[in-house]
């Protein structure tokens, strides 16, 4: 039950004990499923008298051999959780605290002070390293546990699935009070793209999940989420969380009186505040006059500007306002993940997260700016009302086309799972849907459920995960060597 030193797979067990009647995951997908002889030099193998394997289920003498093993894979998999817990959350915390120090402009009233925010930045880190931390012993325990008791092979099959279901509540470490229906909702999505993978390569289920392996179906999917996150930014800003609504209010680039005056006029509602709009401009060095009954926002929303000229000024603000966001995302992974071959070949590494950024960057402030380029299209086409925006946010998701291929599906996941949140409660505001007062926090349980089938996966279905994923949680979780329970090795 021995995590291998470096927390990968290589250094599983190779002998017989290792077959696939444990699921087959010691070597990657190379050795998926391969049986090897007998090894005497194989630690494992070696410490497995006759007399210990004998026994019908996992002896009591073979559980005093791996108590040491077993407590030390808990430890490991408990510091390397944290280690990714904090250093991701910290990472983007750091970024944005040297952001929010270059500042000089002066902050709202009410705002958090830079030590309060340096405060709560440490704190969420924290809180973030232990969820993980937690998560990562946890599972490891419950799957030790069930080992030891039921044996590692009979109980291969439903072990993983039990202790990613028992994990899972160690989200509530982020904060009892803190919901995370979205990360929930995404996570739900990832364990739904491994089912679905499990289920192409199923003879039972290959046909019915044949539409899944369509190749533009991440950008539809962008694309179809656009339509509702987009719409909801425009017209009803509250169906969104507040981080991402945050983040939404500051790359989309408009003030939110210029939203509201837009809102005003898609829903066929008087004008409120033209005069707060031609201030805004003034401010701006820009003199604005606002027709009362205007029906097309162009103004509104560009004032001066032509339409093609607003496209290509908000492109160039989009892409400062887009750089600050992808560092992180792109440094903190170099120096997490792929350390080792940062230290080997740094210019390498260096050299693709810069490009990374860049055009992560400029996917994000081409779908920002075709938001607006489209809807400004249509409502000069047609006109300005609640279909039109929706309709005019669609194509926006096209922009993913601009990203890497293997980072359209988590974009568009991410997004979907945002989607699916605001749809639903704008469905539950108008009526459509009971809210449930009894059911506090679905999202432990949603995030339970997925990571039940997501932990299911990698110790059943490894070939279902990208390399890079497979990676980190073979480092972090280490993948046991299984006792010696298989009929060649109780013969040896």
């Amino acid at each position: 039950m021995s995590a291998s030193g470096d927390g990968a797979i290589n250094g599983g067990c190779r002998c017989s004990c290792s077959s696939s009647e444990n699921g087959g995951f010691h070597d990657g997908a190379a050795d998926y499923g391969i049986r090897r002889s007998h090894d005497e030099s194989c630690t494992h193998c070696a410490r497995s008298k006759p007399s210990s394997c004998s026994s019908s289920a996992l002896g009591f003498d073979s559980i005093l051999l791996t108590d040491s093993e077993s407590l030390r894979r808990i430890i490991v998999a408990s510091a390397k959780g944290f280690s990714i817990g904090a250093g991701l959350k910290g990472g983007l915390a750091l970024f944005s605290i040297l952001a929010r120090l270059r500042r000089k402009t002066s902050r709202r009233v009410g705002a958090l002070s830079d030590k309060e925010a340096i405060y709560m930045a440490v704190k969420e880190t924290l809180r973030y390293g232990l969820f993980l931390g937690t998560f990562a012993s946890t599972f490891v325990s419950v799957d030790e546990i069930i080992g030891a008791i039921g044996g590692h092979n009979r109980t291969a099959k439903w072990r993983a699935l039990v202790a990613g279901l028992v994990a899972g509540p160690s989200m509530l470490l982020t904060g009892p009070n803190t919901q995370h229906t979205s990360l929930a909702i995404y996570i739900l999505m990832r364990a739904a793209v491994l089912a679905s993978r499990c289920g192409i390569k199923s003879k039972r289920f290959g046909k019915l999940c044949k539409p899944l392996t369509w190749k533009h179906g991440d950008i539809f999917l962008m694309c179809l989420s656009s339509s509702q996150i987009l719409s909801s930014y425009i017209l009803k800003q509250d169906s969104l969380p507040p981080s991402y609504r945050s983040f939404l209010n500051k790359h989309g680039g408009k003030d939110l009186v210029i939203l509201q005056g837009v809102k005003e006029i898609a829903s066929g509602l008087p004008l409120t505040n033209l005069e707060a709009i031609e201030k805004l401009y003034k401010a701006k060095g820009v003199e604005v006059k606002l027709d009362p009954n205007m029906k097309i926002p162009c103004s509104m929303i560009h004032g001066n500007q032509s339409c093609s000229e607003h496209v290509v000024s908000f492109l160039i603000e989009a892409y400062k306002r887009a750089l600050p966001v992808y560092l992180p995302v792109y440094l903190v992974p170099a120096l997490v993940v792929h350390r080792q071959d940062l230290l080997k070949g740094p210019y390498t590494i260096l050299g693709k997260g810069i490009v990374g950024t860049a055009r992560s960057s400029l996917f994000l402030s081409a779908y920002c700016t075709s938001a607006w380029m489209y809807t400004c299209l249509l409502f000069r086409i047609l006109k300005c009302n609640i279909p039109m925006v929706a309709i005019g946010t669609f194509p926006t998701g096209l922009a993913l086309a601009i990203e890497k291929k293997s980072r359209r599906i988590e974009i568009s996941l991410y997004c979907f799972a945002r989607a699916i949140e605001s749809f639903f409660t704008c469905m539950a505001d108008v009526g459509y849907l009971p809210q449930s007062k009894k059911l506090k926090r679905a999202d432990v349980i949603i995030f339970s459920l997925s990571t039940a089938i997501i932990m299911h996966c990698y110790a059943r279905e490894r070939e279902v995960f990208r390399s890079k994923y497979l990676n980190v949680l073979d480092w972090v979780f280490g993948v046991p060597s299984p006792p010696c329970e298989t009929p060649r090795c109780k013969n040896n």
